[in-house]
């Protein structure tokens, strides 16, 4: 199973709901900038900068200086923590369930 404060950095990072707004318009591009994003939101310049660096920590965006430009992409195997944790926890339901199920019909068939 994947470490848990790999997990935790990136459900916190993808909890808040600007930062998870960020993330996605990144993954619906190629790159972009800082400005560009500031530009579509309320959201300051200095404020897209930190939501940025937490989902760089996190591992959910790359950057790529050029000149006084910095562009960001998504990395979408940033996700993956959170997918195995999920098909972990996915599969221990389904189990659950199908106990569940069986229960039922011997209690009642």
């Amino acid at each position: 199973m994947t470490q848990p404060e790999t997990v935790t950095a990136v459900i916190r990072a993808l909890a808040d709901p600007t930062r998870r707004g960020l993330f996605e318009r990144i993954a619906e591009t190629d790159e972009i900038t800082v400005v560009e994003l500031t530009r579509a939101g309320s959201v300051t310049q200095g404020a897209v900068s930190q939501h940025l660096k937490t989902l760089k920590e996190a591992g959910l965006v790359s950057e790529r200086p050029e000149g006084r430009k910095v562009y960001y992409r998504a990395r979408p195997e940033g996700l993956e923590p959170l997918a195995t944790w999920m098909t972990h926890y996915g599969i221990f339901w389904r189990e659950r369930f199908a106990d569940l199920k069986t229960l039922l019909k011997d209690i009642d068939p």
